[in-house]
């Protein structure tokens, strides 16, 4: 049979294509704003140093040290802001010191060029990089906007202006007014990615919520159902022998049994409901619920994998899956089904920070690994420092594992941890 393996993209999951396509990951986008925030100010500093004071070389090396190690200072204000979910009055220290050192900064600058914008710039870039409230933030950006307006202009009229060239002065003023205002709204975009990010996941939480609700819905409603009408039959024939009326008490007795085994084919056909979609579709639906959650999803897939035995693979594909998500999902995912020979192989890899992603309890494994011996397959688990790997074989031609006669049955698995 041929090995031309396809991909799963994202959509639908009726339909299986043969493009890969990845979804994109937020830590990337916010990697991208930092150093976007970080170039515009290096070149801030940039300017300050080129810009034309007249005041000779040692006010300018001043001004390039200053403005370096304010630079530098906005580095963990932007580290923090990324994880920071509260007000800025949260850590006291870890905003105090940043905005003293943009503050003295904002001074030496300000003093050795001679401009009341370059010794306010600093302070005002350091606390826009704070964790506002959305509504605060904008008033705040509007009033520092306004603030460096009005310095400017006062700089435009005082002594030091003499000594910047017309086109030097306007260049250096509007950078100083674009920047805080690029900051905001590089921020702004990056709170909208988070939002975009959490709703993403908990919608792929919600569907796994209302799958399970679905089918505890139609557990119950089954179940108590049967179990209602072989109480009340049960309590007809003991009252009938009660009464001295054995064949009556026999009569409900066998309705009993009969409704024991119509609840037994209710179980079953509710069972086989669940388990009668096709790989290929199981395989879909997996690539969606992981990319909703935000996690990089590649799927190699056999063109036949409709052949393969789905009774036990199904099963395995929604436990690993649900796996993944359940412990993090991580940066990515990898999933394969292929055959080789006489045999089916799933694999499904996903990033694991470095950490067990079995967590240490659980028993989802152990009832994959139940269910696919039964079907003369077999399970390897591998756990390294960045990845957790689950291979599952399992023959072409499943023939179950026949249990001895009165021996209880496999347990059911836990569909909710390894």
């Amino acid at each position: 049979m041929s090995m031309r393996p396809e991909t799963i993209p994202a959509g639908p999951a009726p339909a299986l294509a043969v493009a890969t396509r990845f979804s994109g990951r937020i830590t990337a986008t916010w990697w991208y704003t930092m150093a976007g925030v970080l170039f515009l100010e290096g070149t801030l500093v940039f300017l300050w140093v080129a810009a034309p004071t007249g005041h000779g070389h040692a006010r300018t090396v001043t001004i390039a040290v200053a403005g370096m190690v304010w630079w530098v200072s906005t580095v963990p204000l932007l580290r923090r802001y990324r994880h920071a979910g509260s007000p800025p009055g949260a850590h006291r220290w870890a905003v105090l010191v940043p905005l003293l050192i943009a503050a003295a900064c904002g001074a030496v600058v300000g003093a050795a060029a001679g401009l009341w914008m370059l010794a306010v710039v600093p302070l005002v870039q350091s606390a826009l990089l704070l964790h506002w409230p959305p509504g605060l933030r904008v008033r705040v950006a509007a009033a520092a906007t306004v603030l460096l307006v009005v310095l400017w202009l006062i700089d435009a009229r005082g002594p030091a202006a003499v000594d910047i060239d017309a086109r030097g002065g306007w260049l250096l003023g509007a950078f100083c007014l674009f920047i805080p205002v690029t900051t905001v709204l590089s921020l702004w975009w990056w709170d909208v990615l988070v939002t975009l990010d959490r709703a993403r996941v908990s919608e792929a939480n919600l569907g796994a919520t209302r799958e399970r609700l679905r089918v505890a819905t139609d557990v119950h409603d089954l179940q108590g159902h049967h179990l209602q009408v072989i109480a009340l039959q049960l309590e007809l024939a003991e009252r009938l022998l009660a009464k001295q009326d054995p064949d009556a008490a026999m009569a409900q007795l066998r309705a009993a049994r009969s409704s024991v085994d119509e609840a037994r084919q209710g179980t079953r056909d509710l069972a086989t409901r669940f388990r009668s979609v096709p790989l290929l579709d199981e395989l879909a639906n997996a690539v969606d619920l992981l990319r909703a959650a935000g996690t990089e999803v590649e799927a190699t897939v056999d063109p036949a994998a409709d052949a393969a035995p789905a009774e036990v693979l199904g099963p395995v594909i929604r436990e690993t899956t649900t796996n993944v998500l359940r412990h993090g999902g991580g940066r990515w995912a990898r999933l394969a089904l292929s055959r080789s020979g006489a045999v089916w192989r799933y694999e499904i890899s996903n990033h694991a920070s470095g950490e067990d992603p079995a967590g240490g309890g659980g028993s989802g494994l152990e009832g994959v690994a139940r269910r696919v011996a039964e079907a003369g397959g077999a399970v390897e688990v591998r756990r390294g420092k960045q990845d957790f790997t689950v291979v599952v074989t399992v023959p072409a031609e499943t023939v179950p594992a026949q249990a001895p006669e009165g021996a209880p049955g496999p347990p059911a698995t836990d569909e909710e941890g390894r």
